[in-house]
């Protein structure tokens, strides 16, 4: 039997891909790097994850778990040799809200559910789920528990890994497990907490129970703008000194802003140098009162406009525009590569002023937009990969954003995950036995290396023999 007929057998001929061009189509997710897919299959159930994962063991292929192909760092790119292609598990097709339960908070999900479509099901009870990437429109919970992402909210509310309870996973034997649990505080390790964010190197999520959290009672969005990048990223500064912590307080450069408003049409001060979106929630007093402190401390540092949003349009009106600002760049150059580090917040004006000079220096643009609450840096670097030297300088640009933020005292990511693209840079932040103790975990879930090979952990791991990344380097 070949592999292909042994799926087909699991599943059906038209949840089975095998023809060129549709393997090509999972090449890649949204990063700008590509790999070599094998079979695609489609299970719908969790009975036909096992069954795939059997029959991918038992025919000598890696298997590469993929929702939705939001991620960008190439996590769920695929890295197999020709003739040994990793058979690709898109879990779109696992799109139920299998259990809500309004009392206690807590639904239990497939790992395809898009996050916005959770948040959309569960409002009419009062609830949402908190963590909301900007690709929240498309992402998937299953993507959000490998990367364990984070969004715009997540100042106030976390990153996923604190709003997920328990999953159910499906291991390299084919074996169903459940890490976590329901009740408050499990015995044990935190082998839950483990698993979120290993992007698919430990196991396939096939449920995940979700902690939902209460609509706010009240809200305020503001949209500051400033006369400097160093008058935004101060006031972050002194609202985050002052013990204000916002629900959400993102940055967004003149650059992005122009084109943000261009293409939404919100209303954006093009004449900003940089504009702060705030929003403070919790009740309604609190609310009012921390408002009327931010805006002071905006304008003590020379803000020049404040707006506040007068109603819930308004309101969405304004993180339509924050949340399309990476659709805007479309319309300006036909390609962009967006990093993901992570800075110490007081050290946000001087690490832009870096950006700017290393992007300069090699000739490529650069427009910021990131959740400037915790340091979390989105720069993206525009290019057309049409034409020749412009994706390697923009490589260049992204290698030497890296060392920066390290050498500032920051970390690779915050979000987007390792996946490949930083995977050769992990030596930079930590020692080589901080590396193995890494594999060593991963070992314990995934010893016979099935699930998403080549990721995150950089070869060598297990001997010791790592060595530091000379500069340039790309995969």
């Amino acid at each position: 039997m070949t592999l292909v007929s042994d799926l087909v057998a699991v599943l059906n001929e038209e949840r089975v891909r095998n023809g060129g061009l549709e393997r090509a189509l999972y090449n890649r997710d949204a990063s700008i790097l590509e790999g070599r897919a094998g079979v695609v299959c489609f299970p719908e159930t969790t009975a036909e994850v096992q069954a795939v994962v059997k029959v991918a063991a038992n025919h000598g292929r890696a298997v590469v778990p993929r929702g939705a192909g939001t991620g960008l760092a190439g996590g769920a790119v695929p890295v197999g040799s020709e003739g040994h292609e990793p058979v690709v598990v898109v879990t779109t097709r696992m799109n139920q809200i299998l259990e809500v339960d309004a009392e206690n908070a807590v639904a239990w999900v497939q790992p395809g559910v898009l996050n916005l479509d959770l948040s959309r099901h569960v409002a009419p009870l009062g609830l949402h789920f908190a963590p909301d990437p900007s690709s929240q429109q498309a992402c998937s919970i299953g993507g959000n528990v490998a990367n364990n992402s984070g969004g715009p909210h997540c100042l106030a509310y976390g990153v996923t890994t604190a709003h997920v309870l328990a999953l159910d996973v499906v291991l390299a034997d084919g074996a169903l497990v459940r890490l976590g649990g329901l009740e408050p505080e499990g015995p044990g390790y935190d082998l839950r907490g483990a698993f979120i964010g290993s992007e698919g190197t430990m196991g396939l999520a096939v449920a995940v129970a979700v902690r939902l959290t209460p609509l706010p009672p009240a809200l305020r969005t503001l949209l500051v703008g400033f006369p400097t990048v160093e008058a935004a990223a101060e006031t972050v500064t002194a609202v985050i000194g002052a013990g204000i912590i916002p629900a959400a307080m993102e940055m967004m450069d003149a650059r992005i802003t122009k084109a943000v408003e261009e293409y939404v049409h919100a209303g954006f001060p093009a004449d900003a140098a940089a504009v702060l979106l705030i929003e403070i929630d919790g009740l309604e007093d609190g609310v009012t009162a921390a408002a009327a402190e931010v805006i002071q401390l905006a304008e003590d540092r020379g803000a020049t406009s404040v707006r506040m949003a007068a109603d819930a349009a308004e309101r969405e009106l304004l993180w339509k525009g924050r949340k399309s600002a990476f659709g805007a760049v479309a319309r300006i150059a036909p390609d962009y590569y967006l990093h993901d580090t992570v800075v110490p917040r007081t050290r946000l004006a001087e690490i832009l002023a870096r950006v700017y000079e290393l992007a300069d220096a090699n000739g490529v643009a650069v427009m910021n937009v990131f959740h400037a609450g915790d340091g979390n840096l989105h720069p993206l670097f525009l290019f057309d990969r049409r034409r020749p030297g412009e994706l390697e300088r923009v490589k260049a640009a992204g290698d030497q954003l890296i060392r920066v933020c390290i050498e500032a005292g920051g970390v690779l990511s915050g979000e987007h995950g390792i996946g490949l693209e930083k995977r050769d840079y992990m030596p930079l932040l930590f020692s080589p036995a901080d590396l193995l103790a890494q594999d060593s975990l991963r070992d314990a879930f995934d010893p016979t290396r099935l699930f998403n090979p080549e990721k995150v952990i950089p070869s060598g791991s297990r001997c010791g023999d790592l060595q530091s990344v000379p500069p340039g380097v790309w995969i």
